[in-house]
């Protein structure tokens, strides 16, 4: 059974084209153990060690849910953030999609006022004070701060405190993201094509990273397993509240 499960997800890999990788020219050797072999000048994944670093990567997150940790999606090319933000929103996890603004998790103390201040406008905005208190000119200058403000910091707007673990899609172009967290020790999961140096990552999973139907498949698989996590965290609360004595 176990055997017939990871040769399907191998099957479903290699339809959505994780196989490929960049040209041999592009290649970071850290990345050489995983590759089945080059075509035509591009390489090619080991979709058999793939589905084994997936596998890894997902009872990671499953563990984080689990206990109720935070995990950080990231994902800042055009081409995939869609797909990360609504993979974060599926299971209520914070995510950046838009651009890392340095200090993100090395200064997490001045990022939490700038998120204050996004909440303020917000709320401002939403009980009509925006309107009693100040000028249409003053509305159209903090319209644009609330603009800006949004843009690096909405998706991270609900995290309280640091998060447990970081879900990167595509370490190298997020490297200030990666540097960050392994500054601060956070765990990280990372989907890596081959250009990527995968040491850096706690938990590599190395697939295309560019082809929607590659990212789209590796997150389902990662956001099923951390919600898994999550009912397990919420079925032990409730077993914990049961047998809780009345006070």
């Amino acid at each position: 059974m176990e055997t017939d499960t990871k040769q399907n997800l191998i099957e479903r890999l290699f339809s959505a084209g994780a196989h490929f990788g960049f040209g041999k020219s592009r290649r970071h050797p850290s990345v050489a153990p995983y590759l089945y072999g080059t075509k035509q000048g591009t390489d090619i994944f080991d979709l058999e060690k793939t589905s084994e670093l997936l596998t890894r990567a997902k009872e990671a997150v499953k563990t984080a849910g689990a206990k109720g940790e935070a995990v950080l999606f990231v994902g800042t090319k055009e081409e995939i953030a869609p797909l990360v933000k609504a993979s974060a929103e599926k299971v209520g996890m914070p995510y950046v999609t838009n651009r890392w603004i340095g200090g993100m998790l090395t200064n997490f103390s001045e990022i939490k006022k700038r998120i204050a201040r996004l909440k303020e406008l917000a709320l401002q905005g939403e009980s009509g004070e925006l309107e009693r208190k100040y000028t249409k000119k003053e509305r159209v200058l903090i319209g644009r701060e609330f603009e800006k403000l949004n843009f690096n910091f909405g998706g991270i707007r609900d995290m309280e405190k640091m998060p447990n673990m970081l879900l990167v899609v595509d370490p190298r172009h997020n490297h200030i993201a990666v540097r960050e967290a392994r500054t601060i020790g956070v765990p990280m999961i990372g989907i890596s094509s081959s250009d990527v140096d995968i040491s850096k990552t706690t938990y590599p999973v190395v697939a295309n990273d560019t082809l929607r139907s590659s990212v789209s498949l590796l997150l389902k698989e990662l956001v099923e397993a951390y919600r898994e996590g999550q009912k397990d965290h919420q079925e032990t609360k409730e077993k914990e509240q049961h047998s809780a004595p009345n006070q």
